[in-house]
């Protein structure tokens, strides 16, 4: 049986065990001595050793072990005689690595575990000791005496490894669908509309949001892996970014999000460096030495990563996982360490608009505080906004209200739970969702076991898409005078594809056809495209109110003040309304670039 990195306790040392985790950790080769010949300084007498595998040691004879001595020597050999003769002795290849908990067993709050494991010999040399790798290992359980215990009070304290026997790789999930489950997946797959049972399922208690958790449910199957020929690869994984207002249930998404997939990791924009999110450099505090140590990207490898607070990571954080979105891989140049490592995990992102709230008065470029290197590489953009509709504000509280007081402790789910806005306006509530675990389980089964690939017509339907949507947003921003912030490049062709592939594959069709693309290019239509566009509700007020913004940055140079009715006259002067001109004074203060100065007058603090 296998037995969890948690439960290793005092009570299995010096026992065989087997263990599932990821690698997390790996140093570089040692020599681990098997036979050490010593020789004695004063009388030249060679004596072999040997030595135990594992972090075991040697102790030297504290006196010199010569049966008879020459009747020539005129003295006895002094203490502590022998040295070691490293030319004589004999050595096997030695590694040591880290390997940590696996992602979906580690209990909600709780740290993840770590043990250190020792492999020597043929094993050493296996592809599998990489960091990022989810391996099964047979070994001995066993303890050694650490060199920071330097207290003889304390000698009796050590530090655990596992001397490794075996080692396998194993699947992306742990949780592999069992014989009779499988039966159950088919009929789900072949019950039609499977799409839409699924979101129905996907986190029940959150109401609405209907387009944004198909979108997601499409991300957790992805699309299909492409074998590489002559070194250029197509990642099958699909990045959503979900872009909105406070309260819109962003974050809770992404929480469900690390439920539900087989491999999830859940992390913070604040908190996170590019060191945590792809790989750190750390020295050995044992040989000095200097490994890799994986970071959240490898973690989720096979995975969703779901990074919170988007827009509140450094630039220089943002840009690191650049490579690891398009090119499914991250380069590794530190301390001497020149390697490249897989990082396959699709990234849910979640993040707030520039002013805090999205405001229908500025143009898509002045809401969306991202580069577009890094929005190219989403292959769906939601914008999300908290908008006042009485009709729609009293369903919503009403569910709310039913979630918090018809709440099963025994389930973790509420009478209301399981309906969503549409079904509960509608009448259409069937109740055939599924649970969190047969959700799990149904997608880690199409994803091990299914791979469709694009019909002709599938071909052309997706091409002919293309075409149209580049000659619309071509329209658009000849209308906007201005370039999209969020481009449509052959990147979001492949995108649709990938999404293509992802409905096929969760009703476990070989083949992708027309109506799956379809359905792709609906979601599409609803994410991307309706981003792209949305600078276009502002219209002519916010075109008057850049005209403004751009007179009163050259009206006013940096540190100089002026009073508020005579700027305002000024831009009025110019053929600009009054209310455009209010607004972008509004705007400016806003960005930090004028400040007010009493109640009449502004003063220009920053560059614009």
């Amino acid at each position: 049986d296998v037995t969890s990195i948690r439960s290793l306790s005092a009570s299995v040392v010096s026992k065989l065990i087997k263990i599932n985790g990821i690698v997390t950790g790996s140093s570089t080769l040692q020599a681990k001595a098997t036979d050490v010949c010593l020789m004695c300084r004063s009388c030249r007498h060679i004596k072999y050793v040997h030595v135990e595998a594992g972090l075991t040691g040697i102790q030297l004879p504290r006196s010199c072990e010569r049966k008879t001595h020459d009747s020539l020597l005129r003295h006895e050999c002094p203490m502590d005689p022998y040295y070691i003769v490293h030319e004589r002795s004999r050595f096997v290849d030695q590694r040591l690595f880290q390997v940590q908990e696996l992602p979906e067993a580690i209990p909600i709050g709780e740290m993840p575990r770590r043990v250190q494991c020792v492999a020597n010999r043929y094993l050493v040399h296996m592809d599998k000791i990489v960091p990022g790798t989810k391996v099964e290992i047979l070994g001995a359980y066993s303890i050694h005496a650490s060199k920071s215990i330097r207290d003889s009070a304390s000698s009796g304290i050590k530090i655990p490894y596992i001397r490794v026997y075996g080692l396998s790789t194993i699947g992306n999930s742990a949780a592999s669908a069992k014989a009779g489950n499988e039966e159950e997946y088919r009929r789900i797959a072949r019950s039609g509309n499977v799409l839409d049972r699924l979101a129905r399922s996907f986190a029940p208690s959150i109401m609405g949001h209907e387009e944004v958790k198909k979108s997601i449910i499409c991300q957790l199957f992805g699309g299909t892996q492409k074998q590489p020929r002559n070194g250029f690869s197509q990642r099958s994984d699909i990045h959503v970014l979900l872009l909105g207002d406070p309260g819109v249930a962003k974050s809770q998404l992404l929480k469900f999000v690390q439920q539900v997939a087989p491999i999830g990791v859940y992390t913070s924009g604040k908190g996170s460096s590019a060191a945590g999110l792809t790989a750190a450099v750390i020295r050995s505090p044992q040989s000095g030495e200097f490994y890799l140590e994986a970071g959240a990207m490898f973690l989720a490898d096979g995975g969703v990563v779901c990074i919170d607070e988007f827009d509140k990571m450094r630039e220089e954080d943002r840009v690191a996982i650049h490579e690891a979105m398009e090119q499914q891989t991250i380069s590794i140049a530190k301390a001497g360490i020149t390697t490249i490592l897989n990082t396959r995990a699709s990234v849910l992102a979640a993040a707030n608009p520039r002013p805090g709230r999205y405001d229908d008065q500025q143009t898509a470029e002045e809401n969306i505080d991202f580069q577009t290197t890094i929005l190219s590489r989403f292959d769906m953009i939601y914008l999300l906004r908290d908008t006042h509709d009485e009709k729609r504000d009293q369903t919503l509280a009403k569910h709310v209200i039913d979630v918090q007081v018809n709440y099963n402790p025994a389930t973790g789910r509420s009478s209301a739970a399981g309906r969503n806005l549409n079904s509960m306006a509608n009448g259409t509530d069937t109740g055939d969702e599924l649970s969190i675990e047969m959700m799990r389980g149904y997608v880690d089964y199409c994803r091990r076991t299914c791979a469709p690939k694009l019909s002709m017509s599938a071909l052309q339907t997706l091409s002919n898409f293309y075409v149209a949507v580049r000659k619309e947003v071509k329209a658009f921003e000849e209308e906007q005078d201005s370039q999209s912030v969020i481009p449509i490049t052959v990147r979001q062709l492949e995108a649709i594809v990938r999404i293509s592939e992802s409905i096929a594959k969760m009703e476990l069709a070989m083949q992708v056809e027309t109506h799956h693309c379809q359905a792709a290019i609906r979601l599409f239509r609803k994410s991307t495209e309706e981003a792209v566009s949305s600078g276009r509700n502002a219209g002519a007020d916010a075109r008057e109110t850049r005209k403004a913004r751009h007179m009163i940055l050259e009206r006013l140079p940096v540190g100089s003040t002026t009073s508020t009715d005579g700027l305002r006259k000024f831009i009025t002067g110019k053929g600009i309304e009054d209310k455009a001109a209010g607004r972008a004074v509004s705007l400016l203060v806003n960005q930090g670039i004028l400040q007010f100065r009493g109640q009449k007058s502004v003063y220009r603090a920053a560059r614009g």
